[in-house]
C-alpha cells in the first residue's frame, strides 16, 4: 500500500469509528425520546448511520486488502475526547436539563454539532481522494456527505419546535414530555401488546415476543468511558477518590451502575492505572440484566417484569441489590416472583 493509499485508509478508518459510536448515541437518544417528527428523524439518521459505517467497511476491506478496521477503534477513545473538548461538552450527555424537554432539545444540539463534524469529515474525504485519484472512495464520501448535510437540515428544522416544547415546560408550567410515549415505553408497549395477541399460543412463543422489551439499547458503558478520560475527582461516583487506597476504593465499587463504573475505569487508566481497581472494575461491568437497562426509569423497569420472566425477575433482583438499589424496582421483582 503506498503512501496515498494509507492516507485514505487512515481517514475512512477515523469516519468509521465515528459511525460506530453515533450509533450507539443515537441509540440512547432514541430510547428516551417521546414519539413524534423529531424520534422519527433520529430512527432515519440511526438507519443511514448504520449504512454509513456497512459502506465504509466495505471500501475499507476493498483497500485495506481484507484487514480488520475495526481494529482502529481502540486508538479511536483520543479523537473523541478532542471533540468533546471542541464542542465545549460532550455529545454523549444524556442526562442533563431539568426537565424531559430540555433534555430532548440539548440532544438535538448536539445532534447538529456531531452532523456538522460528520459533514467535515467526509469533505475532506472527497477532497482527499480526488486529489489521489481515487474516484472510487470519492463517489463514496460524496453520496455519504450528501446524506448528512439532508439529515443537518431535518434537525436544524426540529430546533424551533424543541424550543418551544422547553418554553411551555419550563415557563408556562405546561409540560408536554411523556414517559410513557419514548422509545424505551414504546418497546415496554409493544412487547405488551404483542404478548395479549399471543395469549392463546404457546408460552415459548409469548416469552419471546415479550423479550424484544429487554433489548432497549444504550450508552451507558460509552458515556461513561468518555466523561472519565475527561472528568475530574468531583465528578466521580466516589467521593475523594484520590486520597482513597486502591483497596478502599474497590469496596465501593459494587453499588456503582455501569455509567459510573466505565468513568472510573476511564479516569483510573489516565491516572494511578492500578491494576487491583482496574480488574474489579471489570468483574463488574457489562452484568446489566438487558442491554439500555441503566438508562431505564424505575416505572420502565418494572413495566419489562411485568412480562413474568422468572429467570429476568431474578437477574434484575441481583443487579439491583448491588448496583441502583431502588426500593421499588426490589420490590416490583417481589411482587413477580411471588406470580411466576
Amino acid at each position: 500500500m503506498n503512501a496515498a493509499e494509507q492516507k485514505v485508509v487512515q481517514y475512512l478508518r477515523e469516519a468509521q469509528a465515528s459511525e460506530h459510536a453515533l450509533i450507539r448515541v443515537l441509540q440512547s437518544q432514541i430510547a428516551m425520546t417521546p414519539s413524534g417528527s423529531y424520534r422519527s428523524g433520529l430512527e432515519k439518521h440511526l438507519d443511514e448511520t448504520r449504512d454509513h459505517a456497512q459502506r465504509v467497511g466495505d471500501r475499507l476491506k476493498s483497500l485495506d486488502h481484507g484487514a480488520n478496521p475495526v481494529l482502529a477503534v481502540v486508538g479511536f477513545w483520543e479523537d473523541v475526547i478532542g471533540q468533546a473538548l471542541a464542542f465545549g461538552k460532550t455529545p454523549f450527555d444524556l442526562l442533563r436539563g431539568s426537565g424531559g424537554e430540555e433534555k430532548v432539545l440539548k440532544n438535538a444540539k448536539d445532534a447538529c454539532a456531531t452532523e456538522a463534524l460528520e459533514i467535515a469529515t467526509y469533505t475532506a474525504i472527497e477532497r482527499l481522494a480526488r486529489a489521489v485519484g481515487d474516484e472510487e472512495t470519492a463517489h463514496l464520501a460524496e453520496g455519504i456527505l450528501a446524506e448528512e448535510e439532508r439529515m443537518l437540515q431535518r434537525i436544524l428544522r426540529e430546533i424551533p419546535k424543541l424550543t418551544d416544547a422547553v418554553a411551555r415546560a419550563e415557563v408556562h408550567g405546561d409540560p408536554s414530555y411523556d414517559l410513557t410515549k419514548t422509545g424505551a415505553a414504546d418497546a415496554v408497549r409493544e412487547a405488551g401488546a404483542a404478548t395479549k395477541t399471543a395469549a392463546g399460543k404457546t408460552t415459548t412463543a409469548t416469552k419471546r415476543t415479550a423479550r424484544r422489551a429487554r433489548k432497549v439499547p444504550g450508552a451507558a458503558q460509552l458515556e461513561g468511558q468518555v466523561k472519565g478520560a475527561v472528568a475530574g475527582e468531583e465528578d466521580l461516583a466516589i467521593a475523594r477518590y484520590d486520597s482513597l487506597t486502591a483497596e478502599e476504593i474497590t469496596e465501593k465499587l459494587s453499588g456503582l451502575s455501569q455509567i459510573d463504573l466505565a468513568k472510573i475505569d476511564s479516569y483510573e487508566r489516565k491516572n494511578e492505572n492500578r491494576s487491583t481497581v482496574l480488574s474489579r472494575v471489570t468483574a463488574l461491568r457489562g452484568r446489566e440484566p438487558w442491554a439500555g437497562y441503566d438508562e431505564l426509569t424505575a416505572a420502565e423497569v418494572q413495566a419489562a417484569l411485568s412480562e413474568g420472566d422468572e429467570e429476568r425477575v431474578k437477574q434484575v433482583r441481583a443487579y439491583e441489590r448491588s448496583h441502583k438499589n431502588r426500593a421499588s424496582v426490589l420490590k416490583a421483582t417481589e411482587r413477580e416472583a411471588a406470580n411466576v
